[in-house]
């Protein structure tokens, strides 16, 4: 491709194809300046849930509305050129039926441009994949622990030890056989991750799931050490922007109130000087 050509977009179907290749790389973004940073080094870009967290001080991703992912949708939308944008489809929107999961997420695509929306659940949620990937609706679907879910997990547990270990594989094989292009893998353990991702023809994506997965995501602010409100095992920090951020504010603040800002380099004179 020629330093002219037009970037070609990521697309569900090329995610598909990076089945056992090199790891696909997905961080989550929720406005326009992030987008384009995530755009230049990774495979997706995930409109995640858990901006309700993490932008807006939820306690949960429970409160999240549609109008929600729709703005922040549209906002990572214009940031990105290559990579591809996904949209959490939030909760409440798509568990009732298949005939609303189609009408929320097609709404989602159309009023955002994203390619794909994700969803969470397993065996009971393969109908309402199946529905949607027959409409034209390509779907990452989320197994393991399912914040959505939180209440009724009982908190956010590893999923899938003992006993659970074969549900789980039960709702990724359910999935794939829906039709999702994707899976990600949420606190699975890693032996069962593993295995997943061996029994599968889909690409798996981890958090907290072990390094055999197809591919990992992160919460973007996580691990720049921005959210700051907890910290998963699984999250590697890769900077720590939030305690740069709070030294930043704090040395703004002492000059603002010593008068050492603005200084005259940051002020306009009274009259323009004339150039000789």
């Amino acid at each position: 491709m020629s330093a002219t050509s037009p970037v070609r977009p990521v697309l569900p179907p090329d995610i598909r194809a990076r089945k056992g290749g090199t790891p696909l790389v997905v961080l989550t973004a929720y406005s326009t300046p992030v987008a384009r940073l995530v755009d230049a080094h990774c495979d997706i870009a995930l409109v995640g849930d858990s901006v309700g967290m993490v932008i807006h001080g939820l306690p949960s991703t429970l409160g999240v509305t549609l109008e929600m992912m729709t703005l922040h949708g549209r906002a990572v939308v214009r940031g990105c050129t290559r990579a591809m944008p996904v949209i959490d489809m939030p909760f409440g929107s798509y568990e009732e039926s298949p005939e609303q999961a189609f009408r929320n997420a097609s709404r989602l695509m159309a009023e955002t441009g994203a390619p794909a929306v994700k969803l969470e659940g397993g065996l009971h949620m393969a109908e309402t994949i199946a529905f949607l990937t027959a409409r034209g609706v390509p779907v990452m679907a989320h197994v393991g622990l399912t914040p959505q879910a939180v209440n009724t997990l009982g908190g956010y547990k590893v999923v899938g030890r003992a006993e659970e270990a074969a549900k789980v594989m039960a709702d990724a094989r359910a999935i794939e056989a829906a039709g999702a292009f994707s899976v990600v893998l949420e606190k699975v353990p890693m032996g069962l991750a593993g295995k997943i991702t061996a029994a599968l023809s889909i690409p798996t994506i981890g958090i907290g799931a072990g390094m055999d997965c197809d591919g990992q995501v992160l919460v973007v602010d996580d691990m720049l050490g921005l959210f700051t409100a907890f910290r998963p095992r699984f999250v590697k920090r890769y900077a720590e922007l939030g305690k740069m951020a709070d030294e930043a504010i704090a040395a703004y603040a002492a000059d603002v109130r010593s008068r050492a800002f603005p200084a005259a380099e940051h002020s306009f004179p009274d009259v323009i000087p004339v150039k000789t």
